[in-house]
Order: structure tokens, then C-alpha cells, then sequence
């Protein structure tokens, strides 16, 4: 059998992993060989392919990144991009798929398995926003870049008397901004699925000040108040339709300057957090749902995507996986809550 290997949308650390261990486990036991396609769906798309053995992918568990490259190309808002696809695997004589992504590219996944695609699916995003697995590779990583830049911006923050704001990102899930402002003792924590009060905020704010000590407020980037959208979008979308988001930050740190009289500045980590090199959890996340995505391929039980449940690696249905986004429960939100002000 061969196989193709693509990794598409957003890149983040662990994804060599994962292809290091399907290449190394699909030759080592399978007897398969591999053809990694460029730059997420565009590579079977246009049929534009590099060859995968063992001495490509060794080395690669430690680099951040993807030595096949991404990209947020639809092929399903392609015209005969289906057909594109079917046709390039069969002259490649690729039997199966596995596709390395999130939301988008295994939401084009699930639907060429529906029109005949052999494919498996592993979960990737740093946002942690996918349904059925407990957690996605990459994220943690993320948390902890984040984790580790809010540690260094409390001392500046107590230097100067100022407030900080931190963003990071998190479009339609708040995991990112939960977990890495918790981790550093962040002063309030606003993410998407909950709407802020901008006076709540402002007054914890305040009360911080009162202690003698200078807040930090860590903000999701899809994060919004309750009377109405505060982020600063350009207005252009991708090819999944997703508005570029950008400028909570700058914009809460406006107001709470503006309404307290103190110093406030905003700090964007940005693309910072999905870059270099993968955490040992990360690592080894990865490369377990590396292993399992090609027994997948080789047990024949396609249009699956394997995930992470407990501690056990586990295969669910595509659909299940995609439906519905996998956003931060309430009481989750209110355990953070305890630590605000």
C-alpha cells in the first residue's frame, strides 16, 4: 500500500512528530510506502509531492514546524477539486490518506471520505478546540509559551505601576487564555465564550492596584464584551471563511487606561505560540497518535480520526470530531474566577 501524508492549516509544534511515527511504524511493521504532499490540501490538489522513508523523517521529533509545509487551502471551494484529488492519488498510486489538522482540514476530510477518499484523520490545533479528544498536540506547548511570557511580564508590570494586557490566541475557544493565565497567576482571565463586563474588569483592576501590586489581564483574541465586539478585524477572511482577527488587546488596554488613569500596555504573542520546538508532552502525544493513525489505515477503518481520551489513544468518527467545536465549560471558567481581582 502507499500512503499520502499532508499536514494542513496552522502549523504548531508536534506536527513532525506525527509523521516521523506513521513513516517509521508504516514501514517498520506495515511494509508501506509514503508520499507526503506540500502544503496541507494544495499538494493532492495539484499533485505536488516529496518522497517520505525513514531517513527524511529522522531527526524531525524535536523541530517546530512542518517539513511538509501548510496551507488553509479548500479544495471544496474548488471547482472539480474532488475530482482534482481522486484523479492525482490515482496516478500517484496513493491508496489512503492521513491528514494531519484541525477544524478545517479534517472537515475537508470527513467529506472526501464521504465521496470515496480512503482517509484517517490526527488532530492538530493549538486552540485545543476539537471535539472528542481531550487534548490536541501543540497545545500545550502553546500554554506553556504563554505561560512563561506571562511570568516575565509580571516583574515589568511591578516595576513600572502598570497594567498589561496579554493577548493570545483563541478564536472561538478560550483553552489557550484559561490554562496559561491560571498557570501564571493572571489577574483576569477573558475568553470567547463568556462576554465580559468592562466595568468588572476595570474593577478588578483596580482592586489590584489597591494592593500595591500591577495586574495582568490575559485575553483570548476572539474574546468579546457584552455590548458587542471589541476586537479590530481587517475585515479580509481565508479560505475557510475565518475574519482575521486581531486588536482586543490594544483596545482593552485603551479602556482601562482611559477609565483608570493608569498606564496600561497590550503585549501580542501572536504566532510566537505556535512556533518552535514541541514540549515532551507534545512530543510524545504526537508521536502515539502517529502510531495508532497507521494501524488505522492498516485495520482499513477510514474515516476516523484518532484522539486522546483519558490516557488512552481511542478512534472516533470524523463527524463527531467536527461537528461541534470544543469550547471552555462554565465551570471551568468559574474555578479561574476565584483568582480574579
Amino acid at each position: 500500500m502507499r500512503v499520502g501524508v499532508l499536514t494542513g492549516g496552522g502549523d504548531c509544534p508536534g506536527l513532525n512528530a506525527v509523521i516521523r511515527a506513521v513513516v517509521r511504524k508504516g514501514i517498520k511493521d506495515h511494509g508501506y510506502e509514503f508520499v507526503g504532499f506540500r502544503d496541507g490540501w494544495r499538494g493532492p490538489l495539484e499533485g505536488d509531492t516529496v518522497a517520505l522513508d525513514v531517513e527524511s523523517v529522522r531527526g524531525i521529533l524535536p523541530r517546530g514546524g512542518t517539513i511538509l509545509g501548510s496551507s488553509r487551502t479548500n479544495l471544496m471551494k474548488i471547482e472539480g477539486g474532488v475530482e482534482r484529488v481522486k484523479d492525482n492519488m490515482a496516478g500517484l498510486g496513493v491508496d489512503a490518506l492521513v491528514a494531519i489538522g484541525g477544524e478545517d482540514t479534517l472537515g475537508v476530510a470527513r467529506q472526501l471520505h464521504d465521496r470515496g477518499v480512503k482517509v484517517v484523520g490526527v488532530p492538530k490545533t493549538i486552540d485545543n478546540d476539537l471535539n472528542a479528544t481531550d487534548y490536541t498536540f501543540g497545545f500545550d506547548t502553546a500554554v506553556n509559551i504563554a505561560m512563561e511570557a506571562i511570568d516575565r511580564l509580571h516583574t515589568t508590570a511591578e516595576s513600572h505601576h502598570r497594567a498589561l494586557v496579554v493577548e493570545v490566541m483563541g478564536r472561538h475557544a478560550g483553552w489557550i487564555a484559561l490554562h496559561s493565565g491560571m498557570a501564571a497567576g493572571a489577574n483576569v482571565i477573558l475568553v470567547p465564550e463568556r462576554p465580559f463586563d468592562i466595568e468588572e474588569v476595570v474593577g478588578h483592576v483596580e482592586s489590584r492596584f489597591r494592593t500595591q501590586y500591577a495586574p495582568i489581564i490575559v485575553v483570548a483574541e476572539g474574546a468579546h464584551p457584552k455590548e458587542g465586539q471589541m476586537e479590530l478585524a481587517t475585515g479580509e477572511t481565508d479560505a475557510f471563511g475565518h475574519v482575521r482577527l486581531g486588536g482586543i488587546g490594544q483596545r482593552l488596554a485603551d479602556e482601562i487606561e482611559q477609565r483608570t488613569g493608569k498606564e496600561a500596555r497590550s503585549v501580542v504573542l501572536g504566532h510566537v505560540q505556535r512556533g518552535g520546538t514541541p514540549s515532551a508532552f507534545d512530543r510524545v502525544l504526537a508521536t502515539r497518535l502517529g502510531l495508532h493513525a497507521i494501524d488505522a489505515v492498516a485495520d482499513g477503518d477510514f474515516g476516523r480520526m484518532v484522539g486522546l481520551q483519558g490516557t488512552e489513544i481511542v478512534r472516533v468518527d470524523l463527524a463527531e470530531a467536527t461537528d461541534t467545536l470544543k469550547t471552555v465549560p462554565a465551570g471551568r471558567y468559574q474555578e479561574a474566577e476565584t483568582f480574579f481581582g
